[in-house]
């Protein structure tokens, strides 16, 4: 394989705070899922033996490292070749990040056209990463799938954190450190037609809220 060629999962895998080994290894196949969560874990607890999964407490680190590794090897499914939906004209993106008290962190985004969801995302950040970060790395998740997979001619972002708002679209310097996620996401905001942003309080559904909670989980697995 050529050097400058790298696998479909390296091509998609997004920065991430320390992560346990064993939180690596399961990032590694999000990326190789393009970040779906739920075909993701869907094919890690089908290749655990028994009525085991990736969160049942008697799965063990080693059975969730081999299953991993045999899905690896398998490389991405056939469902996640080249899928792009590029006929949609105006899309919503909805993101979210999630911290545990004692810092595991996750985020996910949900990209929907005319209501109905194109992608459904999520990931671990960091196995001890606050919420501010989490947040950053949602929008930076769900940007790099847009920019990736449709070319909208507009976006909206709906977003529950003021901090993000406020450094992203506001003028003043915020003083939180989200490199390299805030870098990022400009990029891929300057290469959208046209976009806007809808803060979500704190009542208003959000369908990323979910998955930004399962990438906690994830962040939290394994020592470390």
């Amino acid at each position: 394989m050529d050097r400058h060629d790298p696998p479909a999962g390296e091509r998609e895998r997004l920065p991430a705070e320390t992560l346990s080994p064993l939180a690596t290894r399961v990032d590694e196949l999000l990326a190789l899922y393009r970040y779906e969560l739920t075909p993701a874990i869907d094919a890690i607890n089908a290749a655990i033996a028994g009525y085991g999964g990736l969160f049942d407490p008697e799965t063990t680190d080693d059975e969730i490292r081999t299953a991993i590794g045999e899905l690896l090897e398998a490389g991405p499914p056939q469902s996640q070749q080249g899928a792009t939906d590029s006929a949609v004209s105006r899309v919503v993106l909805y993101v979210d990040g999630s911290a545990h008290s004692n810092g595991p962190a996750g985020a996910g985004a949900v990209i929907q056209a005319d209501e109905t969801p194109i992608a459904r995302l999520g990931r671990p950040v960091g196995s001890r990463t606050n919420n501010n970060v989490a947040e950053y790395a949602a929008l930076h998740l769900g940007l790099q799938a847009l920019t990736a997979r449709c070319d909208p001619a507009s976006v909206e972002i709906r977003i529950d954190s003021m901090t993000v708002i406020n450094h992203i679209w506001g003028d003043s310097e915020s003083t939180v450190q989200a490199t390299p996620y805030s870098t990022a996401i400009t990029d891929h905001l300057s290469t959208l037609p046209a976009h806007e942003w809808t803060h979500l309080a704190d009542s208003d559904p959000n369908p990323a809220d979910a998955r930004a909670t399962v990438g906690a989980d994830i962040a939290a697995l394994g020592p470390g």
